[in-house]
Parts: structure tokens; C-alpha cells; sequence
């Protein structure tokens, strides 16, 4: 099997750096024709950055790429889509106001005499979509379907554009567990059909279902790669990280103590449809308790927060922090009124990209004493205050405090946010996805730092669609299915599978 017609994709000693850091250090990975192959690393271990090389969003400082055994130079994503090499970004490059079909032919429209050959288009796009198993609405805006359903157009616009490499960044990261599994049929039935993958991730239990080989990077480095059937999570983790991790969440029996949230007969309207996204839901989260809210995604939990956040109106019902009624209160003072929030999209509402990172530590705090006088802000304070938190929260950056956020890798972003968060010390925490997109390392830590928030009496309200974290981190589970609270289920009782069909909508108690 040794001959170079086996591999689709080298790449040969490839080294990329950035200001004060050196994201591949000489690194070769091979791409077998019709193979899932994982690329498997912490947060920042260099794993997007080498996709990007191979996408040409970056130049390489050393090292080769060939193409089916000869040696290419790809300068940018041009050159790489007409190479058959395409790109799902672990944020989606799509147009909101664009719909779905346009978004897939954006850029590789066939025209006739300056026209856009829209039935033809559209033919290829439902031929490809019932081929892959890609449902999705051709006609829908892509600011109103949900995430699974935008990534889903992701992948067709690379079938669309005849794509035989295929590389994911992270796809799983935004995803429920329900499309999590549909991506890994899509997956394979992708390399069914000859099709070579490239599958960043750092979630072991889908390296381990759906690829065929592992190749593991850490700080920049090429550690080894592994035939996936001979290998187990223990191990991966042990390559990615250095060290053994523990897998499981460490946890006394929860104390609750007095209410800090209260939520009465909340309703929240859907900006998509007619109905409203949260109807009639009540419930309370305790100070000493980790209350999560899980669900599928799409089903009132992210109005729910924008509610509780400020984000988005509530037509009806209340929302009552340590006894204030905070309803219809600005933003500002609902932080006041101790509400730290996690956001689900760390780049939307999380971070300002283009700022530093010093200066996206203090977003909140900048007005409090300890960082300005008379009006002017005490640089010197934010950065020592800056410091403290990189420290403490391991955030890696090539810079420092003075890194761009933008710049950083995603799970260094979230790990910031949940720094700044954690570190403001509120009555409650309300915590989104908080370990999206993180390594294995990572999510220990920050499963640690709920759990302590937690030992200090905090309220910590939890929303995850992942649901290992659901059953291992929280006290309580409310299932949120089309706007409305189906279920409340105790974790150590009950089981994945269980909270799987209230999820669905198959099961649901009755109030009261």
C-alpha cells in the first residue's frame, strides 16, 4: 500500500508562525483517498491553523503540500476550491440575509449572458441535498434556521462546488446530540462515496465513532498518528494533552439555599414565527445549585436567556433576581443586580473582536473605581487586573494582554469570557455552552470553576445541548421542547436516554 497514489493530501514539514508564537512547528500529515481522518488537539495546539494552510488563508514559512503524490501551491481559497479542497469553518462564513440557496451558489454562480441560472442551481442543490441527506429549505433567510441546518449549507456549498477533500473545523461544536449523529452518517456516507475528510475535533467519543485514523498535535507539534481502532479515549487524551485528564465531573451532593432566580409564566415571542419561542415557563434556581436547562437546540432556550440577559423583550410573565423584578431592566442593570452571562456566540455578544484582550476583561467593570479615576481609565490597574485572570485561567495567547481578541484560537476566546464572568463574583451565573468548542482539558477546568461558583452559594443556571455535560455537571434538568419547560428530571435518577426523549418531545410530565 506504500505507493503515493494512496494519499489525496500531504503535507510535508509544515511550519507557520505568528508574532511571539509558532503555531505548526514542522508538521506532516497524510491524507488518505476516501479516509475520515481526525486532527485531534487541545485549544490552540495548531490544529485550525494547519487547516488553514491547506484552505490558503495562510502561507506556510516552510514545508510542501502535494495533491494526489504533486507538489501544489495554494495562495488562497481560490486556489484551494479549484484544487477540490473545501473548507467548513468552525464559525460560518454565510450571508444572513441571504437565502439559504444563494448562500450555496454565492461565488460559484453558473451564468448565461450575465444571468444567474437559478433553476439549474437550484436542481444540483436538491439533487446534492437528498443524495447526502441534507435536508434543508432552499428559500429560508439563514439568520432565521438554526445552527445544525446552517452548517448542513456549509457542506453543500462544498458539493456544490465538486469538492473531494473536505476539511471540518469543529463541526460538532454548535451541534445537539441529535445532529451531531445525523453529521456522522453525513460523514460517512460523504466518505462512502469517495469523498477524503479532514474532521478537526477534540471530542474523543466522535474520533472514536466516526474516524478511520488520528493524528494528534499539542503546542504546535505533530505527536503521532493512530489507526482509530487501535486506540481508546484514555490514550487520545494522554497524546493531546500530556498528562491523564479526568473525564468526569467531581462533585459533593448540591446545597441549595435561598432563591435567586425566579421565573414566572415567562413569555417570550419568536422573532421568526408568529408564536412565541418561551411560553409560560416558571421555575427558580437556588443559590449552592447548578440548574440546567437542556433541550434540542432551537426550542426557546436561547430567547429564554436573551430574555433573562436583556438581549430580547418578554411580552409576558416575570423575571425576579434576589427578589427585584428585572423584567424589562436595561442590561446594565441586570449586571448590576448580579447577572454574569456566558453567551452562547462568544463573538457576537462575548467579545469585541478587535480590541485587546485587557480591554475585553474590563467590558463590564471599566466604571467600577478600582479600574478609572475621575473618568479616566487606569491602564495600569486593567492590565495587572488582566494579567491576574490569564494566569489564573491559563488563557494562551501569542501576546499577552495585548493580544487582539480576534486573533486567538476559540477555545482561548471562551476561556476569557468564563474568566471574566466567573471573576465578577455575581449571585448568579448563567452559563451557555460554556465549554463549545474545548478541549478536553479546558472543559475539566471550566466544569471545575461552575462547580466551585456553585460551593460558594452562587446560582449557576446551566444551558448545554451537550449531554454528557448535562447529566455530569447538573444538579437539577429542565427540558426545554418548543417553548415550554416537558420535563424535570434529577441526574443521578435518571438516563441519557430518558432525557433523550423529553428532548424529542416523546415524553413529557404533567404540571403540577
Amino acid at each position: 500500500m506504500g505507493n503515493q497514489q494512496d494519499y489525496v493530501i500531504e503535507m510535508l514539514h509544515i511550519t507557520k508562525e505568528f508574532p511571539g508564537i509558532k503555531a505548526n512547528d514542522d508538521i506532516t500529515l497524510q491524507l488518505r483517498r476516501g479516509e475520515i481522518h481526525a486532527l485531534l488537539g487541545e485549544n490552540g495546539a495548531g490544529k485550525s491553523t494547519l487547516m488553514s494552510v491547506l484552505f490558503g488563508l495562510y502561507q506556510p514559512e516552510q514545508g510542501v503540500i502535494k495533491k494526489d503524490g504533486k507538489e501544489v501551491t495554494i495562495h488562497d481559497p481560490n486556489d484551494a476550491t479549484a484544487l477540490h479542497i473545501g473548507m467548513v469553518h468552525q464559525h460560518f462564513k454565510l450571508i444572513d440575509v441571504f437565502t439559504v440557496l444563494d448562500n450555496i451558489i454565492l461565488g460559484a454562480e453558473d451564468t448565461k449572458m450575465g444571468f444567474v441560472q437559478r433553476r439549474q442551481a437550484r436542481q444540483k442543490v436538491q439533487r446534492l441535498s437528498e443524495q447526502y441527506g441534507l435536508r434543508v429549505d432552499l428559500d429560508a433567510k439563514v439568520e432565521n434556521i438554526t445552527v445544525g441546518m446552517q452548517q448542513r449549507v456549509e457542506i453543500l456549498k462544498m458539493l456544490y462546488r465538486d469538492n473531494e477533500v473536505l476539511i471540518f473545523d469543529e463541526p460538532t461544536a454548535v451541534l445537539t446530540p441529535q445532529e451531531i449523529e445525523e453529521l456522522m452518517q453525513i460523514m460517512k456516507g460523504l466518505a462512502k462515496e469517495g469523498k477524503s475528510i479532514l474532521f478537526i475535533s477534540h471530542k474523543l467519543n466522535e474520533i472514536m465513532e466516526v474516524s478511520d485514523r488520528v493524528s494528534v498535535l499539542r503546542k504546535g507539534r505533530y505527536i503521532g498518528t493512530v489507526n482509530t481502532a487501535e486506540t481508546n479515549p484514555v490514550e487520545l487524551s494522554r497524546m493531546m494533552v500530556g498528562h491523564d485528564v479526568q473525564l468526569v465531573v467531581d462533585k459533593s451532593p448540591a446545597n441549595p439555599g435561598e432563591v435567586v432566580l425566579e421565573i414566572e409564566n415567562l413569555h417570550v415571542p419568536s422573532k421568526l414565527y408568529k408564536h412565541d419561542a418561551v411560553k409560560d415557563v416558571s421555575f427558580q434556581a437556588r443559590s449552592g445549585e447548578i440548574v440546567c436547562i437542556a433541550g434540542i437546540d432551537g426550542n426557546g432556550q436561547t430567547e429564554l436567556v436573551y430574555a433573562l440577559s436583556g438581549l430580547e423583550k418578554a411580552s409576558a410573565g416575570a423575571i425576579r433576581l434576589n427578589g427585584t423584578d428585572i423584567t424589562h431592566a436595561p442590561i446594565s442593570k441586570r449586571s448590576e443586580a448580579g447577572l454574569s452571562h456566558i453567551p452562547e456566540d462568544r463573538h457576537k455578544h462575548g467579545l469585541v473582536l478587535d480590541y485587546t484582550l485587557e480591554q475585553n476583561m474590563v467590558l463590564q467593570s471599566y466604571e467600577e473605581p478600582r479600574f478609572q479615576k475621575m473618568g479616566f481609565i487606569r491602564f495600569g490597574e486593567v492590565r495587572k487586573y488582566a494579567e491576574r485572570l490569564i494566569e489564573q485561567y491559563d488563557v494562551r495567547s501569542g501576546q499577552g494582554p495585548v493580544t487582539i481578541a480576534r486573533s486567538m484560537s476559540g477555545g482561548n476566546q471562551q476561556k476569557a469570557i468564563v474568566a471574566r464572568e466567573i471573576d465578577r463574583d455575581l449571585p448568579l451565573v448563567i452559563a451557555v455552552q460554556p465549554t463549545r468548542g474545548l478541549d478536553v482539558g479546558a472543559i475539566e477546568y471550566i466544569h471545575k470553576q461552575l462547580v466551585y461558583q456553585r460551593d460558594q452559594g452562587k446560582a449557576v443556571l446551566l444551558v448545554s445541548l451537550e449531554l454528557d455535560e448535562v447529566m455530569n455537571l447538573s444538579d437539577r434538568i429542565l427540558v426545554m421542547y418548543e417553548g415550554e419547560i416537558v420535563g424535570e428530571l434529577d441526574p443521578r435518577r435518571t438516563t441519557v436516554e430518558e432525557l433523550g426523549l423529553y428532548m424529542a418531545g416523546a415524553k413529557r410530565q404533567n404540571k403540577g
